[in-house]
């Protein structure tokens, strides 16, 4: 099925295609992007059930790299390097599996194409608790998070999805939380198993201090990215192009030039 996902362009030049991570959307990706439009065709790009792009049914990674592969070829995209953060890498990795003639170069930070645990049952919990119908201000929702979340910045990342109801002047998610959280298996699920390798070049980034990306994952990333190059960026969490953009710029420049 033909979905047309919210996105945003910038630039000229060989075109590059940006996919965020779960709970995200394409602003997170502004900054990094417009930098990157200095040399390529930027495509920022929202997922289904995230940011703007349409509320469906299901989300799982063949739906989603689907998606991706008919905006490119509406678009007239017949091969871009494609960038990928966490859920978005997966969805970047899993494009590249599949599709591997539209991915011309593939960057993925910080998530590896295994089987993960979870770790945000309690997000869930937490969002589904707060009553957007009683809300009236963005501060008493941030508020509520803070009670319930210790940390400030996926706090801060959160609401940037809490966005206005133009006609009745309530908030709302702007990503589909019911389906998200109803297919999170799915999110968590492993990527690629009997795959054909991806044979072109790929650049893995970690976060120093994230346990996302271990020491023992290398060698299931290139058993399936064999040209992978993988990069750590020191003294930094899960979010690297959050808290060290530059760093993590001067890899994309260096790995897509």
């Amino acid at each position: 099925m033909f979905m047309e996902l919210n996105y945003k362009e910038f630039g000229s030049g060989s075109p590059v295609v940006v996919l965020h991570g779960l709970f995200g959307t394409l602003d997170n990706w502004q900054t990094i992007g417009k930098q990157l439009a200095e040399r390529h065709t930027v495509f920022l790009i929202d997922l289904r059930n995230h940011g703007q792009s349409p509320h469906v049914p299901t989300i799982s990674y063949p739906e989603m790299a689907d998606d991706i592969r008919q905006f490119m070829e509406a678009h007239w995209i017949y091969s871009a390097a494609v960038i990928g953060h966490s859920m978005g890498g997966k969805v970047a990795m899993t494009l590249a599996l599949e599709y591997p003639d539209f991915v011309s170069r593939l960057a993925v930070i910080d998530i590896a194409p295994k089987y993960y645990s979870g770790g945000h049952e309690g997000v869930f919990d937490t969002l589904a608790s707060l009553d957007l119908t009683q809300l009236e201000s963005r501060q008493q929702a941030e508020t509520y998070l803070s009670s319930r979340i210790a940390d400030k910045p996926t706090v801060q990342f959160l609401m940037k999805n809490l966005s206005r109801n133009g006609t009745e002047g309530t908030f709302k998610w702007k990503m589909n939380f019911d389906i998200i959280k109803k297919d999170y298996a799915n999110i968590l699920s492993p990527i690629g198993q009997g795959a054909d390798p991806y044979l072109g070049p790929s650049l893995f980034v970690r976060g120093g201090k994230s346990d996302y990306i271990k020491d023992d994952d290398f060698s299931l990333i290139r058993g399936l990215f064999p040209f992978a190059d993988i990069k750590t960026v020191p003294n930094v969490g899960h979010w690297v192009h959050a808290e060290a953009p530059t760093a993590l710029l001067h890899h994309f420049i260096d790995f897509l030039d």
